[in-house]
Parts: C-alpha cells; sequence; structure tokens
C-alpha cells in the first residue's frame, strides 16, 4: 500500500466536510427561500411611486444613505424595495428606471439587492394607455428616424380611417386633422410605443419585475391584495400579472385591470377598519407575514400605518407633481422607521398611537396642508375615512379613470385565501 494512500484519505475527507459545511446556510445570512421570496435580509429601505421625478428620486436614496455623492451604491448588504409607478407625470422615467437598473449591479456586488415592482402605470404603458405620459417622455426616444416613424404612422392612420367610412375621410379637412392629430403623436410616440410593448426594451424591463414581493416577515407590492386574490401565491400572482401583461387582451384584461387586482386596489386604506381587519389577519396568515406595505395611494406626505401596523402606505408624494415629499420606510432589527431627510421616527404599532407620531412628521414639514387636514380627520373622527387615505389627493380628481377607483372588496368569511 502506498504511504501516501492514508494522506489523500484524509485530504478528500476534509475536502468532503468543508464542502457540506458551506453548502449549509448561515443562519440569518440573506437567501432566496424561493423565487421573490428573501429570508434573513438585515435592512430594507422601501420607497413609493416616482412618476417621472428623477432628482428627488436621488434625493431620498440619499437620505436613506444608498446612495454617495457620484450616485453609486452605498447601501451595502441593504435590499431596496421601490413598489412601482416610476412612470408617468413626469418627464424622466427612463432615466430612473436605468439608473435603477445599474444600481442593481452595484448591490448585487456588495450583497445588496435592488427590487423594483410593477405599478399600474408601467402596466399602462405597456399594454398602451398613455393617458397620464409626460412630454417629456416621448422626447427622450426622439432620433433621426423619429419624422419618417411619424409619418408612416399618420399614412396608417390615414388609411384606417378611409376603410372605416370612406364618405366621411373624403369631406376631412386633413391639415387642420394632422396638426391635432400630432398633438396625441409627437415625435418619438412610436418609439416610446415599441420600447413599452412586452417585446420591447422597457417591456422586457417591466417583465422582468414581480407584482409581489415577500422580504422577512413583509408583503410589498403596489396596489393592495383584495380578498379576490389573496388565494394566490407570490409565485402564481406573479406569473398570472406576467402572462396577462405578455398576451394582453383588451377584451379580457384580467387581474391587472381590475380594481381589485394587486395594481389597482386601494381597499386596504379606504376601507373600514373594523370590517377589513378580519380581512388583513387573513391575507397576513396566508402568506405568513406580518405586514403589507403598499404605493399607489398617496398619502400627502407621510408614512402611514394602518391596521395597527400591519399595513403601511408609502407613497408620500416624492415626485414634484405631488408635491415633492420625500420620506421612505425603514425595516430592519429595531423595528419599522419612517426616514424624513436625516430624521427617522418609529412607526406607531398601534393606531391610536398615531396622533404623536403624525405631529411630529408636522413639525418636519410644517407648510404641508395635506398633513393638517389629515390630523383634523384623526382627531374629528376614529370612525370616518383613515386619515391616511386622503381622499382629495388620492382620487386626483382632476384625472378620470379607473385610477379614481377606491377598489371595495365584498365582504367574506375570514377563510377567504384558502
Amino acid at each position: 500500500m502506498s504511504p501516501y494512500r492514508p494522506q489523500f484519505r484524509l485530504f478528500n475527507a476534509l475536502i468532503t466536510a468543508l464542502a457540506l459545511v458551506a453548502a449549509i446556510p448561515v443562519s440569518g445570512a440573506p437567501r432566496e427561500l424561493a423565487d421573490q421570496h428573501w429570508v434573513g435580509v438585515d435592512r430594507v429601505v422601501a420607497i413609493g411611486d416616482l412618476h417621472g421625478d428623477y432628482e428627488h428620486y436621488l434625493q431620498v436614496l440619499r437620505d436613506a444613505g444608498l446612495i454617495n455623492g457620484r450616485n453609486k451604491w452605498s447601501g451595502g448588504e441593504t435590499h431596496l424595495v421601490q413598489t412601482g409607478d416610476i412612470t408617468d407625470r413626469g418627464p424622466d422615467s427612463i432615466a430612473i428606471i436605468d439608473h435603477l437598473e445599474g444600481l442593481k449591479k452595484q448591490a448585487r456586488r456588495k450583497g445588496g439587492r435592488v427590487h423594483t415592482l410593477i405599478g399600474n402605470h408601467e402596466a399602462m404603458n405597456s399594454y398602451g394607455d398613455l393617458t397620464y405620459v409626460d412630454p417629456g417622455e416621448f422626447n427622450h426616444f426622439v432620433g433621426r428616424n423619429s419624422k419618417s416613424l411619424q409619418q408612416r404612422q399618420w399614412e396608417f392612420t390615414l388609411q384606417q380611417l378611409e376603410a372605416r367610412d370612406p364618405e366621411a375621410f373624403s369631406a376631412m379637412d386633413l391639415e387642420a386633422y394632422r396638426t391635432q392629430w400630432e398633438e396625441h403623436y409627437p415625435l418619438g410616440w412610436v418609439e416610446h410605443r415599441s420600447a413599452w410593448m412586452p417585446s420591447g426594451e422597457y417591456g422586457q424591463w417591466m417583465l422582468g419585475n414581480p407584482v409581489l414581493l415577500h422580504i422577512n416577515d413583509t408583503l410589498f407590492l403596489h396596489g393592495g391584495i383584495s380578498s379576490k386574490y389573496c388565494h394566490l401565491s407570490v409565485q402564481e400572482m406573479n406569473s398570472r400579472a406576467h402572462s396577462e401583461l405578455e398576451n394582453y387582451n383588451p377584451a379580457e384584461p384580467g387581474m391587472i385591470e381590475d380594481e381589485l387586482g394587486p395594481l389597482w386596489y386601494r381597499g386596504l386604506i379606504y376601507g373600514d377598519p373594523e370590517s377589513m381587519d378580519p380581512v388583513v389577519n387573513a391575507i397576513l396568515a396566508s402568506y405568513k407575514a406580518e405586514r403589507i406595505v403598499v404605493g399607489h395611494t398617496p398619502t400627502g406626505g407621510v408614512i402611514w400605518p394602518l391596521h395597527d401596523g400591519r399595513v403601511v402606505a408609502i407613497d408620500t408624494g416624492i415626485a414634484a407633481y405631488y408635491g415633492g415629499h420625500a420620506a421612505f420606510l425603514e425595516l430592519g432589527p429595531g423595528g419599522p422607521r419612517a426616514g424624513y431627510g436625516d430624521e427617522r421616527l418609529e412607526l406607531p404599532s398601534k393606531d391610536d398611537e398615531r396622533e404623536t407620531y403624525l405631529r411630529a412628521v408636522m413639525a418636519l414639514d410644517p407648510g404641508n396642508s395635506k398633513l393638517k387636514a389629515q390630523l383634523r380627520r384623526l382627531l374629528e373622527s376614529q370612525e370616518g375615512p383613515e386619515p391616511g387615505a386622503d381622499k382629495e389627493v388620492a382620487s386626483d380628481a382632476a384625472f378620470a379613470g379607473p385610477e379614481n377607483s377606491a377598489g371595495e372588496a365584498p365582504e367574506l368569511s375570514v377563510d377567504i385565501c384558502l
């Protein structure tokens, strides 16, 4: 027998043991248990709707300590969650998306992650509802071929009009109609539409994002989870949303346009607290979570806890369009906190403790009339509409359409999610 064989055996046994140790997850180390389900994350920062405001977006990331002076990732192992609605209202959605994509790579190298969720406005851009697109968004796509592409779109429009009603078409003042038409189809429109289709660059980016994300004990999504869809797992909800967006059929829009769906639902904010509490409890139990964090419904400038902290609304109106109220939610070992500039405020865990918290936020933003209105409602009645759901802001009455729908789920038993 070779004199070296025992040493080889010992060496192989040592290598095997080390491999087994390396394969065992370190207790508490961040890891993805399943698709879009993370555990062991020490620090999570969540920010709400950005609506094309690049400067305020950068501001809130700096406030949270996630980027340095060169706008590069400095958040270490932090997980950043952006809950959707990067697009529309403002001109710089593409700049924000591109920057976030860069941060994803930088954060991963440091052990952190950046999660971008699908909001109703990303979905709208994908299936062609451009009602809220800022002109600056089209300008981003203008290039040397834009005039010829616009002309081809014009010719296609004329063909459709003539085929639909030849007699009416022959009587049209095409010069006047062209002026009107260009207001709706400016230079860059064709390229924008192409980029946001499911096969396009930003359509593909959107389809790479989840609708629902689970980190530690918290669910994150744009609008909310209603009793209609809470039976779906995280993976099932994301798969269904992606399928509907990729194969969009306006005759059968499905979950992605449903006011009770995860992109549009506002019942967690607007619903009567007493009747909604058992529903919230059932939803959380179904997903084995402790809280739900949502954007979509503007709060008037405050990170707002509801249902004794089990729901947190974080659409503070970061974009200038909604007042430029930069704030973020921070989840860590010390519990949930709200960040306002350099200030950190602990979120109250009981609804009857929110007055002190709201007054502290008002002291940081004394000129904010929306916060004053929220305090007034909070003091007037605990039975009325939730103070965090500022109807004047959230309904956005200047605009028509499904964005104004709160989405009231039917009353169901507490086993609704089974």
